[in-house]
């Protein structure tokens, strides 16, 4: 059962991977000032580099698999397709939490945008909307909601929670809500603070309304989906995921978000 669910896991997370071949790298590579020089974007290097994402998921997806289980952590849906039972018992109860945290969170994002918008530069904010008109809805859907997931809540917060349960409660026969409640708010600052390289990569200048402002509108989603996967279990929080992309892209259409 533990290879199929690795299997399972590593194609969804891969899935988003793959989604990176739709970027046109050409085009992206312009829009950063350090890569004016680069070489030509061939095909081979776009398949290249999916070399180190791949390897991630799949690191990912094998630290869940080991330690999920003994912290409380589940992918209830994964698991029941792996162990060859239904699949819809297991993702129903997390359809409706999933659903309302993908609302709560990309209506979070927007109300930083709203918020930090003044203090953000013209140029800024051109760069940020020319960088996001580079990032196609369906890799946004795909990366976003499935690899991300995999690799942050999966990967990253389960070893968290293991490695604090560990540390300060290793005498409980589980994690107690202390734990993860702290362990989801320092894996939602991971979570923002992942998004501050290419922020420096695209932006001309990174001033701190630009970083705080990465890191609270990431980490404010991170905090949902942390929950999600506490309560609910990880595709909750990949349901939420792919519903705050697909609002947030509404909202950019309707001039209320980059």
């Amino acid at each position: 059962m533990k290879k199929r669910l690795f299997l399972i896991l590593f194609c969804v997370g891969f899935a988003g991977v793959l989604s990176i071949l739709l970027i046109d790298l050409s085009a992206l590579a312009a829009l950063i000032p350090a890569a004016a020089d680069a070489p030509p974007i061939t095909p081979a290097i776009k398949v290249l580099s999916l070399i180190q994402p791949a390897g991630l998921v799949a690191l990912a997806v094998l630290i869940g698999i080991v330690l999920a289980p003994k912290v409380g952590l589940s992918a209830p849906a994964a698991e029941s397709f792996a162990a060859g039972d239904r699949v819809m018992p297991a993702l129903k109860p997390q359809l409706i939490p999933g659903v309302l945290g993908g609302v709560i969170g990309s209506l979070a994002i927007v109300l930083t945008h709203a918020v930090f918008k003044p203090l953000l530069t013209t140029e800024t904010l051109a760069r940020i909307t020319r960088f996001g008109s580079l990032l196609p809805l369906p890799m946004r859907l795909l990366y976003g909601g499935l690899t991300e997931e995999v690799l942050i809540r999966w990967g990253v917060m389960t070893l968290l929670v293991w490695i604090a349960w560990r540390l300060f409660q290793k005498r409980l026969a589980k994690p107690t809500s202390v734990c993860f409640v702290a362990v989801i708010l320092v894996s939602s600052i991971v979570f923002g603070l992942g998004h501050i390289p290419i922020a420096f990569v695209v932006l001309p200048q990174i001033t701190l309304a630009v970083v705080l402002f990465v890191i609270i509108a990431n980490s404010a989603f991170g905090i949902v989906a942390g929950y999600l996967y506490w309560k609910r279990g990880l595709e909750s929080a990949m349901i939420a995921h792919l519903l705050c992309h697909i609002v947030l892209a509404i909202a950019s259409r309707a001039g209320a978000y980059f």
